[in-house]
């Protein structure tokens, strides 16, 4: 298996909490939608003879494509790469792009699966993260979307300043009555050189605390559990048969290939990440030449990002997979370190498979960090 990750690096207004990279001036986007197709050739056979089982598009704003557009992106797939006949194919879509003119019209593209940036049914919410769409937009979107798609998720933020655990429950629940079968819910993260970490710096939103975000992490795992949704990642859940397989290839460690402005891609033991500019990634793949940069992973590199992404998933560890991918000294260097995890609860052991717990799933990341391998 492997993906095709096709980066749209355009917005209407800039998100308050965002740090991808866009520009909310789209006078390029024809222009860059040729690019694309253009690097889209030129690295068709990085992937060579991998079938494609998922294409995502990102951003950015996607839904900002319009018939043309994509038609130009997919016909330059489908020429040029080996493409499954069941395979997933996302667009990720703001609630005020998708009228039901533009719903129609993705529904008649190859695209098979939309992933919604919701984010809050609540007007403060949504104006304090200065998202594009209101909260009618955020429930028409999806009543519209129903219609046309089956597999559809959203995404939703916890933790964000001045929103009480009432009203998170009030949020999880509009999104269970409409009936959606996949959320990807994350705690809103401060990074720097955003609009919200001046705020915050300037006292105009108060900070969150650690204790509303487990609070509210806690609510959603339960509440989402208790439907019927499978927590698969830490920030998936997923009723059966919709979870993201996309997204899953990442965290099991499948090549994919990421095409334009600041994507990734990885091949099982390198990495490589094209230029964060529109207008220099435009000059140089008028030239045919890739503006990107790669690393080659070392095994230790490897182990570290395997331990790291596992954990986070139903999957987690398992000894043999270590035993084979790593060998004895990675294998020794993480039963030793799980050990104190396992006395606390944090971690658990089943047959020869590691997992985080619930008690630990908060704290996932630092877990993982612990049992990382430092190279001396």
């Amino acid at each position: 298996m492997s993906g095709i990750y096709i980066h749209i690096p355009f917005c209407k207004q800039a998100c308050h909490y965002c740090d991808f990279h866009f520009s909310t001036s789209t006078k390029k986007k024809s222009q860059l939608v040729e690019m694309l197709g253009r690097e889209l050739v030129l690295r068709k056979n990085e992937l060579d003879p991998e079938e494609i089982e998922t294409i995502y598009f990102g951003g950015g704003t996607p839904s900002l494509l319009n018939k043309e557009e994509l038609e130009h992106i997919f016909q330059t797939i489908f020429e040029n790469f080996k493409v499954s006949e069941n395979a997933e194919i996302t667009l990720e879509a703001n609630p005020d792009d998708l009228t039901q003119e533009k719903l129609k019209m993705l529904s008649e593209s190859p695209i098979n699966r939309l992933s919604i940036g919701v984010q809050s049914f609540f007007e403060e919410d949504l104006q304090l993260m200065n998202r594009a769409h209101n909260s009618d937009e955020a429930l028409s979107s999806l009543k519209h979307a129903k219609r046309y798609f089956d597999n559809i998720s959203i995404d939703l933020i916890y933790g964000i300043p001045g929103q009480s655990n009432e009203q998170w429950k009030e949020n999880l629940q509009t999104a269970l009555d409409l009936g959606i079968p996949h959320i990807s819910s994350y705690a809103l993260t401060v990074e720097p050189k955003t609009a919200l970490e001046k705020f915050i710096e300037k006292g105009k939103v108060q900070p969150v605390d650690d204790d509303q975000y487990r609070e509210q992490f806690e609510i959603l795992v339960n509440t989402l559990t208790s439907n019927g949704f499978e927590h698969y990642e830490f920030s998936n859940f997923g009723k059966p048969g919709y979870h993201s397989r996309n997204n899953m290839g990442y965290w099991m460690g499948k090549p994919y290939l990421g095409i334009g402005p600041s994507a990734h891609s990885f091949d099982g033991n390198s990495r490589k990440w094209n230029i964060s500019n529109n207008t220099l990634y435009i000059k140089s793949m008028e030239k045919d030449q890739i503006p990107q940069e790669s690393e080659t992973l070392s095994i230790t590199d490897q182990y570290n990002e395997f331990v790291m992404t596992r954990l986070r998933t139903k999957f987690g560890v398992e000894l043999k997979d270590l035993q084979e991918q790593f060998g004895e000294k990675y294998v020794s260097h993480f039963l030793k370190n799980s050990a104190k995890f396992l006395k606390d609860d944090l971690m658990k052991k089943e047959n020869e498979s590691f997992h985080i717990t619930q008690k630990g799933k908060f704290l996932s990341d630092g877990i993982a960090s612990e049992l990382f391998h430092i190279d001396k």
